[in-house]
């Protein structure tokens, strides 16, 4: 992040107890997109997705879910819970094609063993690999911010 004063790096073990309890949230929003086309209909219809199509639905109810919140306040749930919000580098709220590369990072820099996530270890200002990629950082928003 360039521009010092427009907020303060947020530090990595805030960062990770959003993540774990954002974990926990989306455990919900997936049961809840899966109940009705899987579980109920389903048998119903006799219709079993392929192992494939349920990861795309994953992949995409997901990046609804994060994109939606991170356009709409820079917060998801979890994020407004610790006050922490993304923005784009230079301080100003992150676009929709810079929130869509993000999420898409985000997913081979955890899959891979963390290693996106460890890589906060040894960058200068403690980003994700992903939030550098994608030119976002993860900003602690103060006690006043309501936002």
């Amino acid at each position: 992040m360039t521009n010092r004063t427009v907020a303060e790096l947020a530090g990595l073990r805030r960062r990770f107890a959003s993540m774990l309890y954002e974990s926990m949230l989306l455990l919900g929003v997936l049961a809840l997109t899966f109940l009705v086309p899987y579980l109920i209909l389903g048998p119903v219809t006799g219709f079993t997705p392929p192992g494939w199509m349920l990861w795309i639905h994953v992949f995409l109810v997901l990046g609804v879910y994060f994109v939606w919140y991170w356009r709409r306040g820079g917060q998801t749930l979890a994020m407004q819970t610790w006050r922490l919000k993304i923005v784009a580098a230079d301080g100003q709220g992150a676009s929709l094609g810079r929130c869509w590369l993000r999420y898409a990072l985000a997913w081979p820099s955890v899959l891979l063993l963390g290693f996106g996530l460890l890589w906060a270890l040894i960058d200068r200002e403690r980003q994700f690999l992903h939030d550098r990629l994608a030119g976002t950082c993860i900003v602690l928003l103060s006690q006043q911010s309501k936002t």
